[in-house]
């Protein structure tokens, strides 16, 4: 069957009537997101490599000339640098962000992460535990601040009281967090390098299940559209509903030629495609959405992987 013979014969009235409010939802509250995307720099303790294209860096730069008191500006800016691998420029970016908007924990514990970065000899520089140490007064659940302190408590020489702190955060850490890897990763190493047997717990646990405040709002389940709009949507006659799914997904599609860096509106377009049984274009989304965004790869695939997009 073709998938748009699928759309047209395969979708029930339910499905339409959630594709059309996920829609109405997506218009109006888009962007939830975590760690990098909360005014942050990397994906966790071991952020991916992906550097930004040096068009999307000009456009960046340009954009804290023109937009200087713009936290978001330059969180963009100190992302893309970090990502480059720049970290002494992601610093000064991130500094100026936390000056613009210092009630941020996410924005001061990717300066803090930064600044471990950016130093060649000292693993923990006082500065970065201080930009640390706000992170925690601001947002006790921060995920990176609470990483890095407790690599500050290894560096110590206090590895089991590490180790219980990483295990803390794996316990709070939500299915497909982009650092759950590597978090787990960090324990089993330090475990074996100072023979702290740590295996049989980590097998014991599992991510816990994302709530659906903490998911992308492109990519909730729709815990379900109001009564008013089943009912709007089933008023309408089969073809036009079809039509107005059709309209809406070409809407996205146009919204993401015009800012193809929209992360959730490709989480979105992933989405809708899955649900119309547009298995292989939900799997060019991907691709598409990858290439356009190769500093949040690691997102949108965790996403992907939640949908059921072949090849995620």
């Amino acid at each position: 069957m073709s998938e748009s013979n699928k759309m047209a014969g395969g979708m029930t009235a339910t499905n339409r009537a959630i594709l059309i409010a996920a829609f109405v939802l997506l218009a109006s509250a888009i962007g939830y997101a975590i760690w990098r995307d909360s005014g942050s720099s990397g994906a966790g303790p071991a952020a991916e490599s992906a550097a930004a294209p040096a068009d999307q860096l000009a456009t960046l730069e340009a954009r804290v000339k023109a937009e200087p008191n713009s936290a978001e500006a330059w969180t963009a800016l100190g992302q893309a640098r970090f990502d480059l691998g720049d970290f002494a420029a992601a610093t000064a970016a991130y500094e100026k962000a936390v000056a613009v908007s210092p009630e941020s924990a996410g924005l001061w514990s990717a300066l803090g992460e930064a600044r471990v970065m950016a130093s060649d000899r000292d693993p923990m520089p006082p500065k970065a535990l201080e930009a640390f140490t706000k992170a925690i007064a601001l947002d006790a659940k921060d995920p990176r601040a609470r990483y890095f302190m407790a690599v500050k408590k290894d560096i110590g020489g206090d590895h089991k009281g590490a180790i219980e702190d990483w295990f803390a955060l794996l316990a709070d850490t939500p299915q497909g967090a982009p650092w759950e890897a590597d978090l787990r990763r960090t324990i089993e190493q330090v475990g074996a390098i100072h023979k702290i047997d740590v295996a049989a717990r980590l097998a014991r646990t599992q991510a816990r299940p994302l709530t659906p405040d903490e998911m992308p709002v492109a990519a909730r389940a729709i815990p379900g559209p109001s009564r008013a709009d089943m009912e709007a949507a089933s008023q309408l006659p089969k073809g036009q509903q079809d039509a107005m799914i059709q309209g809406m997904v070409d809407g996205l599609e146009a919204k993401l030629k015009a800012n193809p860096s929209d992360v959730d509106r490709w989480i979105m377009l992933m989405r809708s495609r899955m649900t119309l049984g547009e298995t292989a274009k939900a799997a060019q989304a991907l691709k598409d959405g990858v290439a356009a965004n190769p500093a949040a790869a690691g997102r949108l695939k965790a996403q992907a992987q939640m949908l059921g997009v072949p090849g995620a």
